[in-house]
């Protein structure tokens, strides 16, 4: 009787072999993280640095002096601090795709292997959101605010402000719109994660659109229908495109 000769196949083992990370590797690599992002700000802040003169007469004071007000520095070592702190501001906003990186690399052991090479497409489509969000603020929103609080008020008190004051004023609106502006990839990260879907999102429209135009009428600088519109509209179309990120995203799980 002949003897067939039986031959094993071997499944080809994967080029690149998941590990299990413990709770203290993943505090590891959090750290590692955080340092590359602050040494990214610090360079960043550098660069700002150079050009801190241009940024606070050409950019931060421009508002102001569009609407006649006057601003007065009540510290010894206030100008000093303020400039520090529009070089360090500065210095974020410029090294967010750095930012925006560090963070999606500490996020993408939680992805699929063919999730992962879209990391530099997700941190660009980031950085762009916060960089709209900042320049919506500063063109749009910005000089609301600058005519309601300069002319707020009796006529015969005088509405000068001091320059901490205003800086704080200025730097929040800009960052909070720029944080707004990422809504589109909080949907796609909460997508992924199985909490948000499209469904539930267009379920719920109008009751965003309600709750938009509530938060609008809180956060817009002026007590008008027109300001608070102007507000309200881009939230809207964020919630829409929202809806079409995860959509997307529910399909690439």
């Amino acid at each position: 009787m002949a003897s067939e000769d039986l031959t094993i196949v071997e499944e080809p083992e994967e080029e690149e072999s998941e590990k299990e990370m413990t709770f203290l590797e993943h505090l590891e690599e959090l750290r590692w993280r955080i340092i590359y992002s602050l040494i990214g700000v610090g360079i960043g802040a550098l660069v700002c640095w150079i050009f801190v003169d241009f940024l606070v007469d050409d950019v931060l004071l421009l508002p102001a002096r569009k609407v006649g007000l006057e601003l007065q520095n009540l510290k010894p070592f206030g100008q000093l601090m303020l400039y520090f702190e529009v070089a360090m501001v500065g210095g974020l906003i410029l090294s967010l795709p750095n930012v925006f990186y560090q963070l999606w690399k500490f996020i993408s052991p939680a992805l699929r292997k063919n999730e992962r090479k879209y990391i530099s497409l997700i941190v660009a489509f980031s950085t762009l959101c916060f960089l709209i969000g900042v320049i919506f603020a500063y063109f749009v929103m910005l000089p609301y605010s600058m005519r309601f609080i300069r002319y707020f008020g009796s006529v015969n008190i005088k509405n000068d402000f001091a320059i901490d004051e205003y800086l704080n004023i200025i730097l929040s609106i800009m960052l909070g719109a720029g944080l707004v502006f990422e809504l589109p990839m909080i949907s796609f990260f909460l997508t992924k994660l199985g909490i948000l879907t499209p469904a539930f999102m267009r379920k719920y429209r109008r009751h965003a659109i309600v709750i938009i135009f509530i938060a609008a009428a809180f956060l817009s600088p002026g007590t008008d229908p027109v300001s608070q519109i102007i507000l309200a509209v881009p939230l809207i179309l964020l919630y829409e495109i929202s809806i079409l990120i995860s959509k997307f995203a529910r399909k690439k799980n």
